[in-house]
Parts: structure tokens; C-alpha cells; sequence
């Protein structure tokens, strides 16, 4: 077998590849922003590496990828283990669940943590044709993931097509919680459908028009742009409506500072029943913790929405203000409820009150990709 050297034009949709005593830990975001925003759910999110893909070109016959993997458990309530999705030429070949793994156990009864150290995994690919291919190994959108080596029984160089660059930002929705595996999550379903080159800024629970994601977009190479911006701004109560509307504004134009024809697409909030009308807070429902779905509760008031406070409503209403007062022929609104509305969502129950499934995410990066990027010229 042969060690393929992981360089950046083979680990594709990250900013940086930092080199460790355990391996190459994947990031997202470049140092700067995590020196300057070193906020816990931030930097939480960005090392798992949503929307990234190891992919090269080779007539190898076996390939292997062996890395580290690292996640927050919560005792009661813990999600399905993250995968490795494996294309060969563009087709589906295997779907490789992670075992091992580092984690951190949290008790959202006690809050007390405990660390847990586990084996390094290796994904396998054999029987492969000998044929020259493209090989593509989604990686986990909710698992943070150190590269210790790739292997295979022949060369294999950077996949060198030319392709027009999507740059997403967004929150957990985007980064694909509650989907079942990184090739379905939405953002990949829909560069997939428009054969984009996807760098995926979702970042769950932290997607809070912050000027340094702006500043990153600002300065990624982008041939189409989307930001979807609403859902943690309500759930963290971040905001009030007087901030909101400059913040966004202030967002946009950092990004048109650098990409100031580029077609952006600014997306609504899809639909969330517990907070149309009812502001932030949210937080876990108690009362289902240990059962087999736990749930997300809205505690805010809906009588201060009058007073500032927002809501899935009044961000929809101030992203349409926002959109119509710009003078910007290359920005398109998106309504999130276009894309999953309430009739989706009684077919479609968010199970956790929060996060769509996996059936949403291939509804939702359909309707975006027909919307939206199979349009471009």
C-alpha cells in the first residue's frame, strides 16, 4: 500500500489542515477566526468537517482512510454515530459508520462530564476496478475528525475538474443535524444535484451574523453564495430587531466587498412550529430526557415579539425588508417556507421540535438546488 500525502487539494471544503502529534485535524474556519471568536459552540462546530470530502483521482483497487474522531455524548439523548460516505465516479458505494472515537459524556440531568478515549477508525474501500475513477469520502457533518492516514494500492492525484464554487453558510440545519449521513445532508444533496464544489459554513447553534463569518466569505473564492441566517439568532435570544436589521446589513456588505456581482441567494428560516410566534430562549425539554426522541422547547414570550424580541415570523419579515431596500440586482430572496413549509412539516414531523430528518434534507436541497442553483448561467 501506498501513504498518499493529504495535502489541501485532496481534502477539499476545509480553510485549514493543522498538523498534530495525532494527525491533520480538519477545520473549517481559518486560525484567525478562531483567535478572534473562540466561542465554545463555534469552535465545537467548525472541527467537524460538514460539507468536506477527501477526493482524488486513481486506478487503485483498495483504498483506506484511517482517522480520529471526537464528539459530545449527552447520556439520554445522544444522536446516531457519524459516517463516511464513499462515491466512486458519482455513485453511492458504501456508507461506513464510525466506531471508536474520543467523547465527551454529558449529563443534561447533573451536568457532570466525563471523558472517554476510544480507537482510531479506518474506512476501507476494496474490490475497487482498476480502472482510472474519482473517488469522493464525504466525511461526518457531526463528528470533529483528525486524519491520520489515507492509503491505496496505486497513486492517486487532486481531482482537477473545473467547477463553480457554492460558499453556504447557515446553521445546524445547514451543518445537517438529525440527517443520517453527510452525503444526504441538504447543502450536499443540492451541490450534488447542481455539480458545485461545496464549502459548507453551517455551523450548528452558532450561525449569529457574526462579521468575521462575513469577513471568510468576503474572502473564499465563490462563483454563488447563500447565507440562511435566523434560527440560532431566535433560539439563543440573541437579538432584538433593532440590532438585527443593521447586523444584517453590515453582513451583506462585507461580503459584497469582496464578491460584489457574485449571485447570493439570501434564505429565510424554514418552518419551525415552537418558534413562529414564540421568541428564544430555547432549550431542551426536560421532561424528555431518557425518553427515546428528546425534545426542544420555546421559552420565550410572544407578548415582547411587539417590544423587539423575534421570532421565525418577524426574521422572515425583516429578511424581505432587508432584500427589498438593497440595491443589489444579484440578490435573491429565498422564502424558507419554499423550501420546507408547514404542510412539509406535518408530513415530515421535526421529531426533536428543532431539526429536520433526513427525508426533509433531500426535500429541502431538491427545492433549493430547483430554485436556486440549477438557475445559475
Amino acid at each position: 500500500m501506498i501513504t498518499v500525502p493529504l495535502t489541501p487539494d485532496l481534502v477539499r471544503g476545509v480553510a485549514e489542515l493543522e498538523p498534530t502529534d495525532r494527525g491533520l485535524v480538519l477545520h473549517r474556519l481559518p486560525a484567525w477566526v478562531r483567535r478572534q471568536l473562540p466561542d465554545p459552540q463555534l469552535m465545537s462546530m467548525e472541527t467537524q468537517p460538514s460539507g468536506a470530502r477527501v477526493a482524488f483521482r486513481t486506478t487503485a483497487t483498495r483504498v483506506e482512510l484511517e482517522f480520529r474522531s471526537s464528539r459530545v455524548a449527552y447520556v439520554g439523548a445522544d444522536r446516531p454515530r457519524g459516517r463516511v460516505d464513499a462515491f466512486v465516479d458519482g455513485t453511492l458505494v458504501t456508507t461506513d459508520e464510525i466506531t471508536g472515537g474520543d467523547a465527551v459524556e454529558v449529563n443534561l440531568l447533573t451536568g457532570s462530564t466525563r471523558p472517554v478515549q476510544g480507537d482510531p477508525h479506518t474506512t476501507v474501500l476494496a474490490g475497487l476496478s482498476p480502472t482510472d475513477k474519482l473517488v469522493e469520502l464525504w466525511l461526518p457533518h457531526n463528528e470533529a475528525l483528525t486524519l491520520v492516514a489515507l492509503r491505496a494500492d496505486a497513486p492517486a492525484v487532486p481531482d482537477d475538474r473545473p467547477r463553480r464554487r457554492w460558499v453556504h453558510h447557515g446553521s445546524s440545519i445547514s451543518q445537517g443535524s438529525a440527517a443520517t449521513s453527510p452525503s444526504l445532508i441538504w447543502p450536499a444533496l443540492a451541490a450534488r444535484a447542481a455539480d458545485l464544489e461545496l464549502r459548507n459554513l453551517g455551523f450548528g447553534g452558532a450561525a449569529m451574523a457574526d462579521q468575521c463569518l462575513a469577513r471568510v466569505i468576503r474572502d473564499t473564492p465563490a462563483d454563488v453564495i447563500s447565507i440562511k441566517l435566523g434560527i440560532n439568532i431566535v433560539n439563543a435570544d440573541a437579538m432584538r430587531l433593532r440590532a438585527f436589521i443593521p447586523a444584517m446589513h453590515g453582513f451583506l456588505d462585507t461580503v459584497r466587498d469582496g464578491h460584489p456581482e457574485t449571485p447570493l441567494f439570501l434564505v429565510t428560516p424554514i418552518y419551525c412550529p415552537i418558534h413562529e410566534d414564540t421568541p428564544g430562549p430555547g432549550a431542551f425539554d426536560m421532561a424528555t430526557i431518557g425518553s427515546p426522541q428528546v425534545r426542544f422547547i420555546a421559552t420565550g414570550d410572544p407578548a415582547e415579539v411587539a417590544s423587539g424580541r423575534l421570532t421565525l415570523r418577524s426574521i422572515r419579515d425583516a429578511l424581505t425588508q432587508i432584500a427589498a431596500t438593497r440595491d443589489d440586482r444579484n440578490l435573491h430572496l429565498i422564502d424558507g417556507l419554499s423550501l420546507f413549509g408547514p404542510t412539509d412539516e406535518a408530513a415530515h414531523p421535526l421529531a426533536d421540535a428543532l431539526h429536520p430528518d433526513t427525508a426533509s434534507h433531500e426535500l429541502i436541497g431538491t427545492r433549493f438546488a430547483e430554485q436556486a442553483l440549477t438557475r445559475l448561467d
